[in-house]
């Protein structure tokens, strides 16, 4: 497909208007000389003259008629294009769309989200959960929140909270017929319930804290599931012992439903970061929710999206 030659034709639309090479020169900000350069390599580009010249003025010819009648209105509409975009860029008002999992949105956002809906109430927030790993860019996201052990390296990311405290949880029942673990080895005698990432397929690896050191372990699973939530819904019903970030299961904790277990060797997940694309940092809505949420947590800034990754050896 043939390229417009957009900075010609914006240069022959404003001799037109101006009525001379000169003035339009002016108007432009530049030099007479490149005035002149300019429409001639576009008079060159579609092989034939747009303006009779003389010394003191120039005129149309019947082919600059055809190109001004034609070029003129789309040229305003896409100056008006243009102009309303950089609005959009700088406005305060509109609709964030962001693509987090439950467990991403109790431990980093629902704690500020009141505060940050009354601080900018033109913005509009529309939440995706979702455990797997979305395109944001494809999927029309502005940005998405997950751990930074999950953070694509081609985005932009901010640190948004500080380690997440994870822990063990069973049912009061189960814990009554199976016993009580004391030790992390304890339980690889236990029924415990995993969970498999949806995105990756490899089940969710346990880590612990013992003696200084971090160690994975890897307890057999009696029930699996694709979601946290699934995991925490299972143990509340006694199935077995689950592990997750604490934040999600608060409710279940004062209720009775669930008891916390190993908590000295329960070890801190990543934080939670706030990322998103390169083209997306001037968007203005986006950067309110940044800086606010920034502002909400006592760590620093985190550089560019590093992956703070784990495995089993």
């Amino acid at each position: 497909m043939e390229r417009i030659p957009t900075h010609g034709i914006e240069v022959f639309l404003t001799i037109v208007r101006e009525g001379s090479m000169r003035s339009a020169a002016t108007a432009l900000g530049v030099g007479a000389s490149a005035v002149s350069l300019q429409l001639k390599a576009l008079e060159e580009r579609l092989g034939i003259e747009l303006f009779f010249r003389t010394t003191r003025s120039v005129e149309l010819t019947e082919a600059g008629r055809v190109l001004f009648e034609a070029a003129a209105p789309a040229h305003r509409d896409l100056t008006y294009a243009f102009k309303k975009t950089k609005e959009m860029a700088r406005s305060t008002t509109g609709t964030l769309r962001l693509s987090l999992s439950r467990g991403a949105y109790i431990a980093a956002l629902a704690p500020h989200l009141k505060d940050f809906l009354a601080d900018n109430p033109g913005i509009n927030l529309e939440l995706s959960w979702n455990e797997e790993l979305v395109d944001i860019n494809r999927q029309g996201f502005h940005c998405g929140i997950r751990m930074g052990d999950v953070l694509s390296q081609d985005m932009i990311a901010v640190r948004i909270t500080p380690p997440i405290k994870s822990a063990f949880f069973a049912a009061p029942s189960y814990l009554r017929a199976h016993g009580t673990p004391v030790r992390p080895r304890d339980l690889l005698g236990h029924q415990c319930v995993r969970h498999r990432h949806p995105t990756s397929g490899m089940l969710r690896e346990w880590w612990v804290s013992e003696d200084g050191q971090d160690t994975c372990i890897d307890p057999p699973a009696r029930l699996i599931f694709d979601s946290a939530a699934g995991v925490i819904q299972a143990a509340c019903e006694g199935h077995g012992i689950g592990w997750s970030m604490k934040a999600t299961m608060q409710e279940h904790l004062k209720t009775g439903e669930l008891a916390t277990l190993l908590e000295p060797f329960a070890k801190d997940l990543p934080p939670f970061y706030l990322y998103f694309p390169e083209q997306n940092k001037r968007v203005e809505c986006l950067r309110l929710l940044v800086n606010f949420l920034k502002s909400q947590s006592k760590s620093s800034v985190a550089p560019d999206a590093v992956a703070v990754t784990n495995s089993c050896s």
